[in-house]
């Protein structure tokens, strides 16, 4: 299982929300950069970028602070936030970004994210961030009535071999992942899948390896030091 260190990024600095909300900010440090050499400097193998700016309002302004990144660490990057045409797509693949992750624009344009996945293959990932079951959008400002099983199954016939599953309720709760999610998932479809929201102590970590998933994104424990990322990778 792989370990992502979540480093999220608002007015270009590396912040987490609570539970989604725009209005429950806590900000980590002003420069994701040294935040990206520190989590490399402690063994990560990959980091996961998100642009909370882009995924509210599909305004990228922190590519400056993405494109500094990559220039700096040596390992893969995956970001997510704001993709949501063939422009940001190529951009950010361009720019070295290993993976992008697409999330609204994946749900309100079928055949868009289709062709994507035909040209891409797994350089796509799909993000599923959910609420009650249901599929939200717009940096989980709105909350569609698509069950997000239903179009994960949807996704996968389309090509898609990976998704990013976030339950926003335990998201910077610290109380947990969603257990449960994750193993209707897997007897759902057989996508890789990589869980995040609420992977708080080892044991999350263990038992989410124990359940064969594919990773897991890590935010606020790291952050808290509720978890070691060095003993995460350890375990």
């Amino acid at each position: 299982m792989i370990i992502y260190p979540a480093i999220d990024m608002k007015d270009m600095a590396c912040v987490r929300l609570t539970q989604g909300s725009y209005d429950r900010v806590t900000k980590y440090g002003e420069d994701p950069v040294k935040v990206a050499l520190e989590w490399e400097a402690k063994g990560a193998q990959v980091l996961h970028l998100v642009d909370l700016d882009g995924a509210r309002n599909g305004k990228r302004i922190n590519q400056p602070v993405v494109e500094r990144i990559l220039k700096n660490v040596s390992i893969p990057v995956q970001l997510g936030g704001g993709i949501r045409d063939t422009v940001g797509v190529r951009t950010f693949l361009d720019l070295g970004v290993s993976q992008v992750i697409i999330g609204t624009a994946a749900l309100r344009n079928k055949t868009w994210i289709r062709e994507m996945l035909d040209e891409y293959g797994d350089r796509i990932v799909v993000s599923i961030d959910a609420i009650g079951g249901l599929i939200a959008t717009d940096g989980w400002e709105n909350v569609s009535d698509t069950r997000a099983l239903d179009y994960i199954g949807e996704l996968e016939s389309y090509g898609l071999k990976r998704i990013v599953y976030t339950d926003i309720e335990r998201d910077g709760m610290l109380g947990g992942p969603n257990f449960k999610m994750y193993g209707d998932l897997q007897q759902a479809v057989s996508l890789q899948i990589i869980a995040s929201g609420g992977i708080t102590t080892m044991e999350d970590v263990k038992r989410l390896k124990s359940m064969g998933l594919n990773g897991a994104i890590i935010g606020k424990a790291l952050y808290n030091g509720n978890l070691d990322l060095e003993e995460v990778l350890k375990c």
